[in-house]
């Protein structure tokens, strides 16, 4: 099994890009996790379903059929640290070949996304930019990993 985490466009930060590098490094430990840079769609027409559908077309276009597709949502099901870790020990447990993440764009994802999705995941009731979601969550897939390791990592 392999994870992929599917973003729209690539981090423009360093900082923030360094700290998702230190993370898919740690993670790589455990799995094999890979990041997907789609193309950023910048369409000056501002209709939000138009950079939707095509954001959510060049994402389609990347999975296939056996993905297991989990989009960061802030409409999605909230977890605790321990509970999601819980929650990809047992999607390990099917067997999955390969299980995908997507953070959306600055609009979010396309209905046709929605609809291919296996499930959504919000990380909080707040809403955060599409760049420094990629750090918070990662940080998250790696604590998750020592957890389900019974590493030091995590306290409660």
């Amino acid at each position: 099994m392999k994870i992929t985490l599917f973003l729209n466009g690539k981090t423009t930060s360093p900082d923030i890009k360094n700290l998702c590098d230190e993370y898919r490094k740690r993670i790589n430990r455990y799995m094999k996790m890979e990041e997907i840079f789609l193309e950023a769609v910048n369409l000056k027409s501002k209709d939000i379903s138009k950079v939707k559908q095509v954001e959510g077309d060049g994402l389609l276009k990347r999975l296939t059929p056996t993905d297991y597709l989990i989009l960061l949502d802030d409409k999605g099901k909230e977890f605790t640290s321990t509970r999601f870790a819980e929650h990809l020990e047992s999607l390990f447990n099917q067997s999955l070949k390969n299980l995908c993440f997507a953070v959306g764009g600055a609009y979010g994802f396309s209905e046709d996304v929605y609809r291919r999705a296996n499930e959504k995941m919000s990380l909080s009731k707040m809403t955060f930019s599409h760049q420094i979601i990629r750090p918070l969550f990662a940080e998250q897939l790696y604590r998750a990993f020592t957890i389900i390791h019974h590493e030091p990592y995590h306290h409660e």
